[in-house]
């Protein structure tokens, strides 16, 4: 075989690093400059030994077994440099049924898998597939890629006046910037497309011809991608919470804050049939105006006693709260019950300490910095209008119809407006041809993933859909018991649900509504209350 200087050196270093051991026989025959890459053979060792840090040990106590993948950082041109993807895996428990791997990946853009074989080593998958876990390229303990992330204040109003759009444009101009300085020239290897061919030379390192897939959020396009480019390495396939194959990146931004007055809708309907227990109105329309009341009230005195990143608990404060903490159904009677605490103390002062403490709760994951810096270099991978009446348009919209959760901050100008390079390559044409028809799994509210999504991607690969009804939670396997059986029922033994096939989401509050007889009411503070819930409906998301 011929291969030049660069690719020599490779091979060299590889086997230096004792990643590559022998020739790997499920190596295919592709490009020249690949071919090495190919030829990789994982060498499982102690996790503790490759990835020395608290998280890998907490990952070697329950699958030991990881490996270092040099993968190139340009497909392009692969004897440009190498990246190197790091894996785990955790065989199947059941040696004698094992059905090969099943690559696993959480979302984001920007997820990092490397642990998920561990958190579902106790569902039935485990048994019957060696579970494989990876840090996409730039994530984790592969090859990092940064963004520093400027630790100002930035406006981030759910309602942003015009005066604020000039404000907000250039945190955005200054966001790509700093990420474009931070990155160099790794940044532009940073794709979708190429974390799937890294997908593609992990499979030859495992020794597979062929993978199965999990993927949630953001990772259902993954998926999509790999089986549009691999088709003939690919078997079964779950796309849970998918993304909408035609809402490249700003369109999916927006359906967030679409969603999100989709949950506050339906949770204003419920409190409304509720009066006599929480007081906020008889009809829905009565509910939205006593939450705007003390949006206003809030505005111009907020409340003091909220938890450490909140102290003050502001009307953009309670937009969130309406858009985030209406989306799991369990938690509406504790979400009402923390925002009848807010409109009291709105009227009497701070706010009492176990609301405080449950605000925080809820609030919990959602006020972190994002230093990651593959979201920022993903989410550029399509292009973007830079006309900025485009955004200012739609921020105008928003913020009157849409303004909980992210609010009309899901449709500012975000820092790939402004961007210097254009992406790398196109994205690529979603297909299904070649690889068995796979499952996509969709909850009606899904508030990172808007349900329409889950149809069109089906449509999209010709394959089956499984909608999870009444659902405001995002990644339902492993959650949801009903489709947790349907997936496994695919993944294991290769039976799609019917056409149609529907689960129920989770249960509402047991809160009896007006004339009904009342329900004891939960035990405990409200903090615990809070806690509860959280539990039962672990929190996920886009990114």
């Amino acid at each position: 075989m011929r291969t030049t200087r660069g690719v020599t050196l490779l091979v060299t270093a590889l086997a230096a690093g004792s990643v590559v051991t022998a020739v790997n026989p499920a190596a295919l025959a592709y490009d020249r400059g690949l071919a090495p890459f190919y030829a990789q053979t994982a060498e499982w060792k102690d996790c503790n030994v490759l990835f020395p840090d608290p998280v890998a040990a907490t990952a070697s106590a329950e699958f030991p077994e990881c490996a270092a993948i040099a993968v190139p950082k340009d497909y392009r041109r692969p004897q440009a440099g190498t990246l190197s993807i790091a894996v785990h895996r955790r065989k199947a428990k059941d040696p004698a049924r094992r059905q090969g791997v099943l690559m696993l990946n959480p979302g984001g853009p920007g997820g990092d898998g490397i642990l998920m074989p561990g958190q579902f080593g106790n569902q039935e998958i485990a048994k019957t597939f060696d579970l494989i876990g990876f840090s996409p390229r730039g994530t984790g303990h592969s090859t990092r890629l940064w963004c520093d992330v400027d630790s100002g204040a930035r406006t981030t109003s759910n309602r942003p006046t015009d005066e604020q759009f000039a404000a907000i444009t250039e945190e955005a101009r200054r966001l790509e910037e700093q990420c474009a300085r931070t990155g160099g020239d790794l940044r532009e290897h940073i794709t979708t497309a190429n974390t799937a061919r890294d997908m593609d030379i992990i499979r030859a390192a495992t020794g597979e011809k062929k993978i199965n897939y999990l993927g949630f959020s953001y990772g259902t396009y993954l998926g999509a991608v790999y089986g549009s480019l691999f088709p003939k390495h690919l078997n079964r396939s779950v796309l849970d919470s998918s993304m909408h194959p035609d809402w490249f990146y700003y369109e999916a931004n927006k359906t967030q804050a679409v969603a999100s007055r989709q949950n506050f809708d339906a949770w204003a309907a419920w409190v409304a049939q509720r009066n006599d227990t929480y007081g906020l109105g008889r009809t829905q329309d009565e509910v939205r105006a006593a939450m705007d009341a003390l949006g206003e009230r809030l505005a111009l005195k907020p409340v003091p006693g909220g938890p450490p990143h909140a102290p003050l608990v502001t009307r953009d404060v309670l937009d969130r709260m309406l858009g985030y903490d209406t989306v799991e159904r369990p938690s509406w009677h504790v979400t009402t019950l923390t925002i009848l605490a807010i409109r009291k103390a709105s009227e009497t002062g701070a706010l009492p300490a176990d609301a405080g403490s449950a605000l925080g709760v809820l609030m919990e994951g959602r006020e972190t910095e994002r230093v990651n810096g593959v979201w920022y270099a993903v989410t550029c991978e399509a292009k973007w209008s830079t006309d900025l009446n485009v955004y200012y348009r739609q921020m105008r919209i928003f913020r009157e119809r849409y303004p909980y959760g992210p609010g009309a901050m899901a449709a500012a100008p975000q820092h790939c407006v402004f961007s210097s390079s254009p992406p790398a390559e196109k994205l690529t044409r979603l297909r299904r041809a070649g690889y068995p028809a796979g499952l996509v799994v969709q909850a009606e509210f899904d508030p990172s993933t808007q349900y329409e999504g889950g149809p069109a991607m089906a449509r999209r690969l010709s394959g089956r859909l499984l909608t999870v009804t009444d659902e405001g939670g995002h990644g339902m396997y492993a959650r949801n018991a009903c489709a947790t059986k349907r997936v496994d029922d695919y993944l294991i033994n290769g039976v799609l649900p019917a056409a149609g096939a529907t689960c129920p989401g989770a249960p509402r509050p047991d809160v009896a509504p007006d004339g009904q007889p009342k329900s004891a009411p939960p035990a405990g503070s409200l903090t615990d209350q809070a806690r509860a819930v959280a539990e039962l409906s672990p929190r996920t998301g886009l990114r």
